[in-house]
C-alpha cells in the first residue's frame, strides 16, 4: 500500500481553551472548522513546555526539555536527536519546512530535506536566561507589556510579512508537489508565527470582532500579592510595573489576537485550496507550540502551566482515525510517534527513549490513562518547574515554591489550590510520588545551570571578532527555475503543468 502524504500546520501561541471541540463557534475560522469536522480533535492537549523552542523541539522529537536539553529559547537542538522529519525521510519521504521552528544552533534542518524560508527568531545563544542572576531583566529581548498597550490595527508588520511569505512558499510547494516530478510521498510542515503577540491585526480581520462578546477575560486581573510565586516572577519578567493596563487596551489586545486567528485561517485556507485543486490526498495535522494567557488573572503570553498557556489545539484528519472529540489528556510529545504510526514508519531503534506515544489508538476507540508531563526551565523561572496532568488533576512542583494541585473538572480556571486541603492528601501524595519518580529536580537544576553557563561563554566569545551567523539562508537555484538554455522548452512546459496536457 502506498504511503499517504502528510501536511502539518503549526501555529504559535494559540490558546487551546479556544478549541474545546475545534474552533469555538464565535471564532471566524471557516477553514479550521472545515478541517475540524473531519478530524480527531483532542480537547485536552498540552505542550511539553510553554515556550516556543522547547515546545517545538518536543513536538518534533517526542522528548521533554530535560531529555532534549532544549530548555529555553536559546538552547541548542542537537543534531543527533531524531525528529519526525528524520524518521519519515529515512523511510523514503521527501520532507520540507516552510516557516518557523525556532531551531537554535548550526543545524537548521533537523531532518528536513528542504527549507523554504528563514526563521523569524535568532539561531544563536543570545536569548539565554541565567539562573545565577535571579530577577534580572534582559531588556532587549524579554517580553514586556508593550504588546498589550500597543495593540491595534496595521496592514503590515514584521510577523505579517513573515507569515505571508510562509503561506506563499507553502502554496507554491503544494503546486510543485502535484507535478509529480518526485514519486516519493511527501511531508510538508507549514509553521506560522501568528497569533503570537504583538497583538496587531489587519483591519479586514479586526472588523470581524467588532461586536465580539469575548473581549474581556473570564478571570479579571488580580493584585500582585494574590498571585502564586511563579506568576509573580512572570509579572516581574514582563516589566508590569512600568505599564498601566487599561480595560480598553485589554479589549484591543484580545480583539487583535482573535483577528489573527482569522488571518491564520485564511493562510491555511490558501494552502488547503492548493491541495484540493491539485487533487492530492494527505493526512493533515494542526497544532500549536503553546498557548497565551490573554489577560486571564492579569497574565499574558506563556511561561505558565495554567491552562491558557499550556493547553494547545490538536486536530488530526486521517483515514486511520475517526473524526470526533477525545477528552483524554495528551501531549505534543505524542506527535512524532503518531506521525510515524500513520506513515507505517518504525521508531524501534530509538523507541526506549521517546517520551510520547502514538495517538492513533485514541482515534480508533482506545483509551489512555498515562499522565501528561510538562516542564519549564526558562525566563521567569529561577529553578526548573514540572507538572503532571492526570485525569482531572494537575499537579505542579518546583523546589522554590509550594506545591499546586488543581481539579480541572470542578475548577477549570485553577483558582483553588488543593495541595494543603486534607481531603485531597491522598491525591497529592500519589501525584507527588509519580512526579518524584519521573524527575530529580536537583539534577535537573544542575543541568540547566551548566547549559546556561556554557552558552553564555560561547555566545560572548563568538561575538568578539568576526561573526558567522547560524541563521538559515534560503537558497534559490535561479539557474534551475523557469526556462534556462540547458532545458528543453517543450518538455519543461509539460513537466511544469498540472494537470498535464494532451
Amino acid at each position: 500500500m502506498s504511503k499517504l502524504n502528510i501536511l502539518i500546520f503549526m501555529v504559535d501561541q494559540l490558546n487551546g481553551t479556544l478549541f474545546p471541540d475545534g474552533p469555538a463557534e464565535w471564532l471566524h475560522a471557516p477553514n479550521l472548522k472545515k478541517l475540524a469536522s473531519k478530524s480527531t480533535r483532542f480537547k485536552n492537549a498540552y505542550t511539553a513546555s510553554p515556550l516556543c523552542a522547547p515546545g517545538r523541539a518536543a513536538f518534533m522529537s517526542g522528548l521533554l526539555p530535560s531529555r532534549s536539553r532544549v530548555y529555553d529559547n536559546a538552547a541548542e537542538f542537537e543534531s543527533d536527536i531524531p525528529t519526525y522529519a528524520h524518521h519519515l525521510r529515512r523511510a523514503g519521504y521527501q520532507t520540507c519546512l516552510s516557516g518557523k521552528m525556532h531551531f537554535v544552533g548550526p543545524d537548521q534542518m533537523h531532518g528536513f530535506e528542504e527549507r523554504l524560508t528563514t526563521d523569524i527568531y535568532p539561531a544563536d545563544f543570545g536569548w539565554t536566561p541565567d539562573y545565577r542572576k535571579p530577577g534580572e531583566r534582559i531588556e532587549w529581548w524579554y517580553h514586556n507589556m508593550g504588546s498589550v498597550t500597543g495593540a491595534g490595527v496595521a496592514e503590515i508588520s514584521n510577523q505579517m510579512e513573515y507569515d505571508d511569505e510562509v503561506a506563499y512558499n507553502a502554496t507554491r510547494k503544494v503546486y510543485d508537489l502535484a507535478r509529480g516530478n518526485d514519486d516519493r510521498p511527501w511531508c510538508l510542515t507549514v509553521s506560522f508565527t501568528h497569533p503570537h503577540d504583538p497583538y496587531v491585526a489587519r483591519k479586514k480581520y479586526w472588523d470581524l470582532y467588532e461586536d465580539c462578546e469575548h473581549l474581556l477575560p473570564e478571570v479579571p486581573a488580580m493584585n500582585y500579592d494574590d498571585h502564586d510565586a511563579h506568576s509573580q516572577r512572570i509579572f516581574d519578567a514582563n516589566d508590569w510595573r512600568n505599564f498601566d493596563i487599561k480595560e480598553d487596551q485589554i479589549k484591543r489586545a484580545r480583539r487583535a489576537y482573535f483577528a489573527n486567528i482569522s488571518y491564520l485561517d485564511d493562510k491555511i485556507g490558501e494552502v488547503m485550496e492548493a491541495l484540493e485543486t491539485t487533487r492530492q490526498e494527505a493526512i493533515i495535522l494542526f497544532v500549536s507550540d503553546h498557548g497565551d494567557m490573554l489577560g486571564e488573572r492579569g497574565l499574558w503570553f506563556k511561561m505558565s502551566f495554567f491552562e491558557g498557556s499550556s493547553r494547545v489545539p490538536l486536530m488530526i484528519a486521517s483515514p486511520e482515525m475517526e473524526a470526533g472529540l477525545i477528552e483524554a489528556p495528551v501531549s505534543n510529545l505524542d506527535v512524532t510517534p503518531t506521525l510515524c504510526d500513520l506513515a507505517g514508519v518504525s521508531m524501534e531503534a530509538i523507541a526506549p527513549w521517546v517520551q510520547g506515544e502514538t495517538l492513533v489508538p485514541l482515534g480508533q476507540g482506545g483509551e489512555r490513562t498515562a499522565p501528561v508531563a510538562m516542564e519549564y526551565a526558562a525566563e521567569a523561572s529561577y529553578a526548573p518547574m514540572v507538572s503532571l496532568r492526570y485525569g482531572p488533576w494537575k499537579y505542579n512542583r518546583c523546589a522554590l515554591d509550594p506545591d499546586q494541585l488543581f481539579n480541572l473538572e470542578t475548577d477549570p480556571h485553577e483558582l483553588t489550590n488543593l495541595a494543603d486541603v486534607l481531603e485531597h492528601k491522598g491525591t497529592l501524595d500519589q501525584l507527588r510520588a509519580k512526579s518524584e519518580a519521573r524527575w530529580d529536580l536537583d539534577m535537573f537544576d544542575a543541568q540547566v545551570r551548566e547549559s546556561q553557563a556554557r552558552r553564555w561563554v560561547v555566545y560572548e566569545a563568538l561575538r568578539n571578532g568576526e561573526y558567522f551567523p547560524w541563521d538559515y539562508q534560503p537558497l534559490q537555484k535561479a539557474s534551475e527555475r523557469y526556462m534556462r538554455n540547458h532545458m528543453n522548452l517543450d518538455g519543461l512546459e509539460d513537466s511544469q503543468r498540472f494537470p498535464r496536457g494532451e
